[in-house]
């Protein structure tokens, strides 16, 4: 069995259509020069981000306009970026918004900051009117069932771009979801209602592929391991690795070896994700796989695979939306109240994301996983310090998924050291409010902690995906 190559990560494909209203050309012949510069402008800025990016060009009346739409149809978009350039009808942009397939957003970026009102006249003013337009905008698509969203600013307005790029990023990461593939491996961890997952619902609430996965499709893949690559990915590890006095030497070959089958499977299957749990009996080879998926599942996690134990499906999607908004993500739940120092001590045994670590992560030996069948090696670091935002997928009593998130701040402090990721969380209250109201928010016991304060970014991606956003804070 040969192994493919992962497949490159699919970037957002952005449409972007510019227009102006064609009765306006005629009667002021420097406007339309004017607008198209803008407009080649807006699409010079489009380029700079992530993304691929579908210009249609200038419409300039209703006939234009349904002739862009059928385009951006084609194009399967998953942002559709709509330019007001000046006043524009609701009849020329509304086409677009309902064949296209996918959100709308609206752009009003006028030339600079503000008019020259001494010297401007009415031609000058309508390149500044694309203001104008934007409620009607907003008006009709209420009345034919769209969803509006806008940004208003000036072409070089970087607050305005920065805006722009959280709803291009929102978009990327709806995307991986809707063209996902998510494998899952094993069984559900017993008795674990709360993250048990309806595979169907997956598909239903975020698009994509839940592949089905057995622990012999990973059994077949180790065996097939040779020990160059064996030795390749032990000396990846001492790279990346600070290694523990108490790892046992055949543990970590074994890890590395299951590490190597691994990647194998992710490239076979193509996955973007993957959550797996075995629970084993007596050292049989199922068990030992288990055991020693911990090290191959981390690395795979660093790299933008995110993988979670457990049989935590949600979770790893969780971590998959974080690691898109370039934040990481780190299998995680809670461990311990500090009163003393008002924090909320978090993380899990297992797998973690190493490119978010504070420091070098170390590597540690473990005579026995607590909870789980196996032995062998553990991944035990602390996330990044500073801003961290918390996000589950919840899902309700009629299988609708909801984002939950909360943002806090991962402070230094004592650590367990017993081969788990912890982290200390100061949410700027009390822990045990803080771990109330999250218990209250429905979140299931895992989730992805992420750096940064992504609640902005989680905003824009419920709108483009229609899930409910929880933001908790006690």
């Amino acid at each position: 069995m040969t192994a493919r190559l992962p497949a490159v990560a699919r970037k957002p494909r952005i449409g972007l259509v510019a227009g102006g209203l064609g009765a306006y050309w005629p009667q002021f012949p420097d406007l339309l020069p004017q607008l198209r510069r803008s407009a080649a402008r807006v699409t010079e800025r489009m380029r700079e981000f992530d993304a691929e990016v579908v210009d249609v060009g200038f419409i300039s009346d209703a006939q234009e306009g349904a002739e862009a739409a059928e385009k951006l149809r084609a194009a399967d978009c998953d942002l559709i970026v709509g330019f007001l350039t000046t006043y524009m009808t609701a009849t020329m942009l509304v086409p677009i918004a309902q064949r296209s397939g996918a959100p709308v957003l609206l752009i009003n970026l006028q030339p600079t900051e503000s008019m020259d009102h001494d010297s401007f006249d009415t031609g000058a003013w309508l390149a500044y009117c694309g203001a104008c337009p934007l409620p009607e905008m907003a008006g009709a698509f209420e009345r034919v069932g769209v969803p509006f969203r806008s940004v208003s600013g000036y072409l070089e307005d970087e607050r305005a771009w920065a805006r722009i790029g959280r709803w291009i990023r929102a978009a990327g990461v709806r995307s991986v979801l809707r063209h996902g593939r998510h494998g899952l491996m094993g069984h559900l961890y017993p008795g674990m209602y709360d993250v048990s997952t309806d595979l169907t619902m997956v598909t239903g609430n975020l698009g994509g592929h839940v592949e089905v996965l057995e622990f012999d499709d990973l059994r077949v893949r180790v065996q097939q391991v040779k020990d160059d690559e064996v030795a390749a990915k032990l000396a990846e590890t001492r790279e990346v690795f600070e290694l523990a006095d108490s790892v046992v030497e055949e543990d970590l070959t074994w890890a590395a070896r299951v590490a190597v089958g691994l990647d194998r499977l992710v490239a076979d299957f193509d996955l973007d994700s993957l959550a797996y749990y075995h629970r084993g009996l007596d050292g049989e080879i199922h068990e030992k796989l288990g055991a020693g998926m911990i090290l191959g599942s981390s690395l795979l996690t660093a790299r933008g695979v995110p993988a979670a134990g457990e049989y935590e499906l949600r979770t790893s999607l969780a971590m998959l939306i974080c690691d898109r908004f370039g934040a990481g993500g780190s299998f995680t739940e809670l461990q311990a109240l500090n009163f003393r120092d008002a924090v909320v001590e978090m993380g899990h045994d297992g797998p973690g994301h190493l490119a978010i670590s504070e420091r070098k992560p170390l590597l540690r030996g473990l005579g026995v996983y607590h909870g789980k069948r196996g032995w062998g090696v553990s991944v035990e670091f602390d996330v990044r310090h500073g801003p961290v935002t918390l996000v589950g997928l919840g899902q309700t009593r009629d299988g609708r998924y909801k984002i939950i998130a909360s943002e806090g701040e991962v402070v230094g402090g004592p650590l367990l050291k017993i081969g788990n990721t912890t982290s200390r969380v100061d949410f700027g209250c009390d822990p045990g409010e803080w771990t109330d109201a999250w218990s209250a928010s429905g979140v299931a016991h895992h989730w992805a902690l992420a750096t940064g304060r992504l609640l902005p970014e989680l905003r824009a991606l419920a709108d483009l995906t229609g899930l409910e956003l929880v933001e908790v804070a006690a």
